[in-house]
């Protein structure tokens, strides 16, 4: 399956009935498959921790934490599983679970139903791993009772903490980033089989370098199936899986044009054309020309020496002019270009705004419009979807652009930024990449897709910039795949910045410097987010150890040198 799609929390159940009451796969068995995922997960993560307890609820969450418990006893680990809730109403697969669990040969266990009982526990919270099976896919907020307790415990210990399928406390159709009711904090989780949009959206873990992934247990294709027409960006990824045809040449990887810039006293930013251009060249264009204002041209030329560039007619101020509008101009601007990227550092001067317009409607190719070139659109917002129904377009707007696009409010934007997208998405015909934390693609048949890499360090000037140009670059050589190119753009320039960070600090991080680890990205996605490599799981969030490792990551405290408790 090439999308990996978000379930909602009824779907996801859905799926396991249809797991086993359609394709055959014994529901116990699948409760084996997720335990043995989460269980390999912590020897990998953690592969120090010697001394581990597991915490269980008493539902099917449990009966996977008790699973694991006696599948890392059986490897020699030293385990103490704290039962929350007397046994004797365990039902199904958990009673199976606990029956298994509870043999000497499998750890000490505890089963606990009061706080003052749990309090009586408390060196099973010196120890090198926590693991939260308390709560899972079906609970509904807020957390009360003895779950609510043993969140109060474990916030006791300094050891790290796995989560099963969730942070216990989070509510799986949750797309909010930040979570209204007390939760577990965890360091990673392991979900199963797919993604619930809690998965996508929230900041389920201390870091955003900590992991979140996604283990197959056994559930076909045929049985994954949703309405909430949501996707996860990575899957797209799959798009560059193929290595490209020996006999290839730059002509078959299309000619990218990236049109912006001021120059002088209209403004000094013949950076952001530049390093739009840049990034549609190397994330692999055939070839990429940067049309800006013809002062401009050597700040330009000189960033890279494969780039093309092309003078334009320039006001007295250093902006685009009125010169260009003759429409033997403008043609000859476009001959030969199969993708236009429009917009980085361009001003909104009334006759750099006539320009824009007309390039607009002249241009018949797929269309990348950003900064400038959005609030030129805002002015006259009737002209989207007439644009759009002639050539493909993507929008690629912050907040406050797709304020200015809408007329609505930043905060309510934030508050429903996917109805937003995705209503406009359809009502207009573009795609429309909203980006923040968790940038959205919204394509116009209504599907969402939900990019879960980038960091704190993009927030400086260039990222969007950049983000352009790769958008361009990948229309230019997928130009029958539109969807998964725009796709697999936004999420690469993530995961490039994330490889940066890791490697260097947040603070420091430049939009360019991701640039250097841009062929590492394309190297982790198809190896480890397209099941082809070593790994088992789908990366949601973070990078795999060994990848950390090539790109000389220290150590950090965030995983707090596994199988060691914090100091």
């Amino acid at each position: 399956m090439d999308a990996m799609l978000v379930l909602s929390a009824a779907e996801m159940q859905a799926c396991d009935r249809a797991t086993t009451e359609r394709f055959g796969v014994a529901s116990i068995d699948l409760m084996r498959a997720a335990s043995s995922a989460v269980a390999a997960f912590a020897r990998e993560r953690f592969p120090r921790a010697r001394r581990v307890t597991v915490l269980c609820g008493r539902g099917n969450n449990g009966g996977d934490g008790m699973m694991t418990a006696r599948l890392l006893a059986d490897l020699g680990l030293q385990v103490t599983t704290i039962l929350l809730g007397e046994p004797d109403g365990l039902k199904g697969d958990a009673a199976v679970a606990w029956h298994e669990l509870a043999s000497p040969e499998h750890g000490t266990v505890h089963v606990v139903t009061t706080a003052e009982e749990l309090a009586c526990f408390s060196e099973a919270l010196n120890t090198d791993l926590i693991i939260d099976a308390v709560l899972g896919t079906g609970f509904k907020p807020p957390m009360k009772g003895l779950a609510l307790d043993a969140l109060t415990w474990v916030l006791g210990s300094r050891a790290p903490m796995l989560s099963v399928d969730l942070p216990s406390g989070w509510a799986a159709d949750s797309t909010e980033f930040m979570a209204a009711t007390p939760v577990f904090p965890s360091d990673a989780v392991v979900t199963f089989t797919a993604p619930k949009p809690a998965h996508v959206f929230g900041n389920l873990t201390r870091s955003w370098q900590q992991p979140v992934v996604v283990a197959p247990i056994g559930s076909p294709e045929g049985a994954i199936v949703s309405t909430l027409k949501m996707e996860w960006a990575g899957s797209a990824i799959s798009l560059v899986q193929t290595p490209r045809s020996v006999d290839s040449n730059k002509g078959k990887y299309g000619h990218v044009l990236v049109v912006g810039g001021t120059f002088g006293s209209a403004g000094g930013k013949a950076g952001a054309p530049a390093m739009a251009a840049l990034g549609a060249l190397r994330i692999g264009a055939g070839l990429v020309t940067a049309a800006v204002p013809a002062p401009a041209m050597g700040v330009v030329s000189a960033i890279a020496p494969e780039l093309m560039t092309w003078g334009l007619e320039t006001s007295a101020a250093g902006a685009i002019s009125e010169d260009n509008l003759a429409p033997a101009k403008i043609e000859a601007l476009l001959a030969g270009k199969t993708v236009l990227a429009i917009g980085p550092g361009m001003g909104q001067l009334p006759e750099t705004i006539r320009f824009t317009m007309e390039l607009l409607a002249a241009a018949d190719i797929p269309v990348v419009i950003d900064a400038d070139a959005l609030n030129v659109l805002a002015r006259t917002p009737q002209a989207i979807a007439k644009l759009a129904s002639a050539r493909a377009i993507v929008l690629t707007p912050h907040p406050g652009e797709m304020a200015r696009l809408t007329g609505i409010k930043i905060a309510e934007i934030q508050a429903n930024r996917v109805e937003t997208a995705r209503t406009f998405a359809q009502r207009t015909g573009v795609t429309l990449v909203l980006k923040g934390a968790r940038t959205l693609i919204a394509h116009p048949d209504g599907r969402i897709v939900v990019n879960t890499t980038g960091n704190p360090g993009m927030a400086k000037g260039g990222s969007g910039d950049l983000l352009t140009g790769f958008i361009a670059g990948m229309l230019a050589q997928f130009p029958g795949d539109l969807a998964r190119a725009v796709d697999a753009a936004v999420y690469l320039h993530g995961l490039a910045a994330d490889l940066t960070v890791r490697a260097g600090d947040e603070h420091t991080f430049l939009a360019t410097d991701c640039l250097a680890y841009l062929p590492q990205a394309f190297r982790v996605g198809i190896s480890y987010f397209c099941n082809s490599g070593k790994s088992r799981y789908g990366w949601i969030q973070g990078i795999p150890r060994d990848e950390a490792v090539r790109s000389d990551e220290a150590v950090r405290c965030d995983e707090a040198v596994p199988g060691e408790v914090r100091a």
